[in-house]
């Protein structure tokens, strides 16, 4: 038995650690799948309140779980502490299994994100790995007499000490300049209108349609083919799926731009020839004087280039009033889903370097100067 549960535990302390790095280069896109898991469960009735609350402890509470993804992964596999290292294996896998059951047999939401944005997985693959997880964990449990330390003394508690500082610094360093590995639909050399198109050899869903009318205080139901005659009241219709389309769904499917009379300039922004920037601020919250003086600088080198400058954001009259009633840029400011902006951009504000609908570099608003020089 002891080579089975040495293989078991570096699978699972592997895994753990891998699954913890690939989040931990995008905190914020577990930050934003946890947000929905609370909105769901909140609209649902569970503790609405608490629900509330962790939505807004949101990004913490995503940088906790992957630290201790990351470190539990590392414990386990130097044999540290392999009581209490077990048993809170357990409990996470449980608790990911909890979450990954509710979105395959639920369907309120599409994707768990347990491997991030770079290694996207169904509903059935992720639970399929947690089940397995918890067995293989169950396993160790059960056989933990064949777990050594690697290492005596205090060197394990070091190691593990080193892997907490540097899981925590590396958030913390993406959420200030981006992430070290795009894996988002807007990274560098994407091009974002023709990601906007339907995917090719795409399947739409089928929808079946039926129509309820009232005849003399009855009310029946009937298809296109046995449509009742004039006598009876049409009250509704209702839309039936038959079945789900494939593929169908475009990568980037929620990003336009409009101005604040409701125009779509998409077409007209990003099929411009020549290069432009695009400005993300998802809203003025998080510290204008840390990246204002850069921006101005910006500013001055895109007028001496002839380089537009299109403003993006979600909260228009106040960003508007920002740039050109308090300040005097007069650039244009353009409205966007606010969710397409988390996406686009996850640093607040974040500078895309345009060149007609392609990507050409991302920066995060600490490093708005790289794109001066």
């Amino acid at each position: 038995m002891k080579i089975p549960v040495q293989i078991a535990r570096f699978l699972v302390g592997s895994l753990f650690i891998f699954s913890g790095l690939v989040k931990a280069i995008d905190p914020l896109g577990l930050s934003y799948k946890m947000q929905e898991f609370f909105e769901v469960w909140s609209g649902d009735g569970y503790f609405p309140s608490m629900m509330n609350y962790l939505h807004g402890q949101s990004l913490w509470f995503s940088i906790m779980m992957i630290v201790l993804e990351i470190v539990l992964g590392v414990a386990l596999l130097i044999g540290w502490r392999k009581n209490i290292v077990l048993t809170l294996l357990l409990l996470l896998t449980l608790f990911f299994t909890f979450l990954t059951s509710f979105v395959l047999f639920t369907g309120k939401i599409r994707a768990c994100g347990c491997f991030g944005d770079c290694i996207p997985l169904t509903p059935v693959q992720t639970f399929t790995k947690d089940i397995i997880l918890t067995l293989l964990i169950l396993v160790l449990l059960f056989n933990k007499k064949w777990i050594q330390p690697l290492f005596k003394g205090k060197l394990g508690g070091v190691l593990v000490f080193i892997s907490v500082m540097l899981s925590t610094f590396l958030q913390f360093y993406v959420l200030k300049h981006l992430s070290i590995k795009d894996c988002l639909p807007y990274k560098k050399g994407n091009n974002i209108l023709e990601l906007r198109k339907m995917p090719a050899g795409a399947i739409p869903d089928k929808y079946d349609y039926s129509f309820v009318y009232e005849k003399d205080g009855a009310k029946k139901d009937f298809t296109t083919d046995n449509l009742p005659d004039s006598s009876w009241k049409f009250l509704e219709r209702k839309q039936i799926l038959v079945s789900k389309g494939v593929n169908n769904i475009p990568a980037i499917n929620d990003f336009s731009l409009t101005d604040s009379s409701g125009v779509n300039l998409t077409e007209e922004i990003l099929g411009q020839n020549g290069e432009y920037y695009l400005f993300f601020v998802q809203n003025l919250n998080d510290g204008i004087g840390r990246w204002s003086g850069t921006f101005s600088e910006l500013y001055q080198k895109a007028k001496q280039q002839k380089r537009p400058i299109y403003i993006i954001t979600s909260d228009w009259e106040q960003v508007n009033s920002f740039f050109n009633t308090r300040n005097t840029y007069n650039i244009p400011v353009l409205i966007c889903d606010a969710t397409a902006i988390k996406t686009a951009a996850r640093a607040n504000p974040t500078l895309f370097v345009m060149k007609g609908p392609v990507v050409q570099d991302k920066y995060s608003w600490a490093d708005i100067d790289k794109a001066i020089k």
